[in-house]
This record gives C-alpha cells, structure tokens and sequence, in this order.
C-alpha cells in the first residue's frame, strides 16, 4: 500500500519528548517558550504565541482582534470548516466568498465583491500554495479590514520571498498530525508583529490571567503541552528540509502527469505541498482504479463549506451560490505526499494514473 500521508516519528523526537517530561513543568514549560521564539524567528514576526490546535488559534485571534458579535468576515468556502467554524465560535458570521478555479485559494476579485459590512478578512493558504495574500492585505488596509492568515497548511510557503503568516494582522497554523510539521497530537501557533495582540493571545490562552489568581478577561484553556512544544521543535529543525522533498517529489508528478490535471501554483508564491492535488472528471472511477492496485487517494474537499448541512441550515447557503467551488470539489483528488514516500513510489503512482487514462 502506497498511503496517502505518514508521520515519521524519529529518535530525536522521542529523545525530545522523554527530555521535556521528566525535566520541565507538563503546562508552559521551557519548551513552549523556545519553540515559539524559534517559530517567530521562522516566520520573521516579533512574536509566535502557541495553541492547542489551528481552530484554537483562529478562534483567539478572532476575539484578540476585537471582532463583535454578529460582525462580518470572509473566508474561502473552500478549506475546512474550521476557517468559518472559527468565527462563529467567535460570535462572528462568516461570509463564505468563490475561489480561483486554477489555484482552489480564494479569489481576490470575490473579496472585493463581497466586502460591503464586513470587518475582516481569513484568505487560506490551501494545500500548502499561498494565495494572493499581497493584493488582499493591501485591499484591506485600504478598507481598514483585518486579515488573519489561515496557513494551516502552509509553514514555510513563501509570497515574494516573504513567508506566509507575517502579511497579514496575524497568522494562524496547526500541528495536527497530517501537516508539514506536526507536535505529534493537536497544536496550533499564532505570528504577529503586534505586542498588544500578542499579549491579549498570551491572557486568552491561559483561562484570561494576568498572574497566578489574577483574571482580567474571560479566557479559555487553550495552552500547547510542554512536551509537544518539544516535539514541535525538533520538527521545525527540519520543516526546510521536509518541504524541499516534497516540492522534488511535486515536480516529479507534475512532469509525468498530464497538465490539464495539475493545479497552478500561485505566480510569486512558492508551496510547500501540503497535499499534492489533481483535477479529473473521472474522479471516482480513478479513486477506485488506484485503491485496488494498492494505492491511497483523498479528496480535500469533497464539499465546500456553504452546502455544508449546518451551513445551509443556519444562514439558507444553496447550490449556485459559488459556483467555481461548487465544481472545483466535484474533480478534486489528492495524491500521496509525504517527504519519506520516495521517487519510486511517485513514479509508480503516476504510472497507474496515465495507464488508467490510456485504457
């Protein structure tokens, strides 16, 4: 079986892990604290604030910007449902806009289309590409809007040589087990360049403290553990490293499989291939075809958030109302991507594609 996605769990992670639990406190040990300085460092913020998970850290970073009840913000309606689930556990409400048919990341143009009565903006990073996050930031100090960056799948993709997660107000990334570099369970982490967001993220995070017994905003208990911190940092070591293969293994798939299949990589961005995805109409026949000679495929996403059942129930969303999206997921399938899958299985994986294609 050729899987659709591994985590390789190494010695020194382990080494790690065992390090931190028998010598740091098991809540905002030591190791919090350096993996988030070497994450801001990373990114190039001035600060990196940890989470428990990438839902978490778009969630906070919500109320740490001030959004109201009932205020406004926009999102791709294709990503997952946690970019509009977050706004609404903020007491927002999401406006879910159309996508770039080349690309599946949102569509500048539909912003701006649908930016009357909002108060923020989340433009998703999706499958690791960086979306035209320069054109929107701009927009929106134009409009005074926010912009939180949702680069969950993207740690260490670049726009114009600058890393994503430091354009926008602030950016938030997961750690779940999947991503490009991972804690080993839950985790997330927010950059930005703002000390007072920074500080309001620290005093959300640990149940609204300010010291010890001392409470100054109703917070939650949304820390990262001690020992994935430890993990994360080992794995950060070697994010560069991760997505260099994965993005040699990319341009293996896109040399060897048709083109009207690949998706464009943003022009000025570099992906780092979080999930390498293909566009066919034969779908679910080539899903198939390839489960039965032993390999794994996925489809992120099989349904874009506004015909999501709670979605059409809570605000009427319905079919038409994007549809770029709306045929975008019909078509959409992801291939394996891991750095330890190795030329030969990419090689073998294209193989059954193009002899399934020439049948």
């Amino acid at each position: 079986m050729i899987s659709l996605s591994d985590v390789e769990v190494t010695e020194e992670m382990k080494s790690a892990a065992i390090n931190a639990m028998e010598n740091e406190f098991f809540v905002l040990g030591e190791s919090v604290f350096k993996f988030e300085e070497e994450f801001a460092k990373y990114i190039g913020t001035r600060y990196a604030i940890s989470v428990s998970s990438g839902t978490n850290a778009l969630h906070l970073s919500l109320l740490a910007l001030g959004l109201k009840e009932k205020q406004k913000v926009i999102t791709s309606t294709n990503s997952f449902v946690a970019s509009a689930n977050s706004i609404l556990h903020a007491g927002g409400i999401p406006k879910l806009v159309d996508i770039d048919d080349e690309t599946g990341n949102i569509d500048p143009k539909n912003i701006k289309k649908s930016a009357a009565g909002v108060t923020g903006i989340i433009p998703v990073h999706l499958f690791g590409n960086p979306c035209e996050i320069k054109e929107i930031v701009d927009y929106a100090k134009e409009k005074n809007l926010f912009v939180i960056e949702d680069a969950a799948q993207a740690h260490g993709a670049e726009f114009s040589g600058k890393k994503v997660g430091s354009f926008g107000n602030v950016g938030c990334f997961s750690f779940f087990s999947t991503k490009n570099m991972t804690v080993c369970g839950d985790g997330g982490m927010i950059t930005t360049n703002d000390e007072e967001v920074a500080e309001t993220l620290r005093c959300l995070r640990d149940c609204g403290r300010k010291s010890k017994y001392e409470h100054i905003r109703i917070g939650f208990t949304s820390r990262l553990n001690t020992i994935n911190a430890a993990i994360g940092r080992v794995q950060l070591k070697h994010l560069d490293e991760f997505n260099n293969e994965r993005r040699r293994l990319a341009a293996i798939y896109k040399n060897k499989l048709p083109k009207e299949m690949l998706l464009k990589e943003t022009e000025g961005g570099k992906s780092v291939y979080h999930i390498f995805a293909i566009k066919t109409e034969r779908r679910d026949e080539l899903a198939e075809f390839l489960k039965r000679e032993g390999i794994q495929t996925g489809v992120h996403y099989s349904l874009p958030i506004h015909l999501q059942p709670i979605y059409k129930k809570l605000f009427g969303y319905k079919e038409g109302t994007c549809p770029v999206a709306e045929g975008f997921t019909k078509h959409i399938m992801s291939l394996p991507m891991f750095p330890s899958l190795g030329e030969e299985n990419v090689k073998i994986v294209c193989e059954k594609i193009n002899s399934f294609l020439n049948s």
